[in-house]
């Protein structure tokens, strides 16, 4: 059991972790360069260690100490208490949630070992807002996809935006980055899947008649916002496929066209469920 310490000083040595948390260019360098990533708020903290990522520490406001007392009950890692004022002297921002912790990252899958048992994956390419990034790992979990696979290029799900928009559904999905981009998706395609790039473009296929097909196993291209799938991503995929728009409109947001895609994958007929 860890003996919570109480912290006043913001230039405590023992806060790095929690340092700077607004500084995104920072934290994205320095996260995956240090082996961390920092869960927020109880649910997040309790999904990341229910997950197995090992916790390096806990940062609590005094009034979260009871409700996480069997977190720290059973940490074996330093729990530091700080008052709020503190807490965004730290971090740079008020911590409304009020409880911050410090996870170790964990060796990332490789591509193919995900494919393997999988049958309907979402491959994402340079999706670089991590706020969309969390939102469609978060539908992913909701409507079992199996898998997620990144661009090189794309956003760190396990960045605090990404972790909190998910509530904590980046842990619940397994995923992995591809080495190159497109030449990746060959590896998708020999592990039997069908490459559906998801597109406004109106050549595209009707969603609801590419899902009548029945594809026994589909990987969902899902582009940036504003820009879509690059040039190379649709000329590597197998189908281009579109959800109808109306009113005028001629897309959804990334994260909400993934969810009404997600949502007609696991619909189809015969499609069999998530994990």
């Amino acid at each position: 059991m860890a003996e919570p310490v109480t912290v006043t000083d913001p230039a405590d040595p023992r806060l790095h972790d929690y340092t700077d948390l607004t500084d995104v260019a920072l934290r994205r360098r320095r996260e995956p360069a240090e082996g961390l990533f920092i869960a927020e708020g109880e649910k997040v903290i309790r999904r990341a260690l229910q997950a197995g990522y090992p916790m390096r520490s806990l940062l609590l406001s005094a009034k979260w100490a009871e409700p996480m007392r069997d977190v720290i009950d059973a940490a074996t890692v330093p729990v530091y208490l700080v008052d709020p004022g503190t807490a965004e002297r730290v971090t740079g921002y008020h911590v409304h949630r009020g409880a911050l912790a410090a996870m170790a990252r964990t060796p990332l899958p490789r591509p193919e070992d995900l494919l393997r048992d999988a049958r309907r994956v979402a491959v994402l390419e340079s999706v670089n807002d991590h706020t969309n990034v969390g939102a469609i790992f978060r539908s992913a979990a909701a409507l079992g996809m199996d898998a997620v696979l990144l661009s090189p290029d794309c956003a760190d799900p396990l960045y605090r935006r990404s972790v909190k928009v998910s509530m904590g559904a980046v842990f619940a999905v397994p995923y992995a980055r591809l080495d190159t981009w497109p030449g990746g998706l060959g590896a998708v395609r020999e592990a039997g899947f069908r490459l559906l790039a998801l597109t406004p473009a109106p050549e595209a296929v009707d969603l609801a008649e590419v899902v009548a097909d029945r594809p026994e196993r589909a990987a969902l291209l899902l582009g940036a916002e504003g820009s879509g799938l690059s040039r190379r991503a649709l000329g590597a995929a197998d189908t281009w496929t579109r959800i109808p728009m109306a009113h005028g409109v001629d897309s959804l947001n990334v994260g909400a066209a993934a969810a009404v895609a997600f949502y007609a994958l696991a619909a189809a007929p015969g499609a069999k469920p998530g994990r």
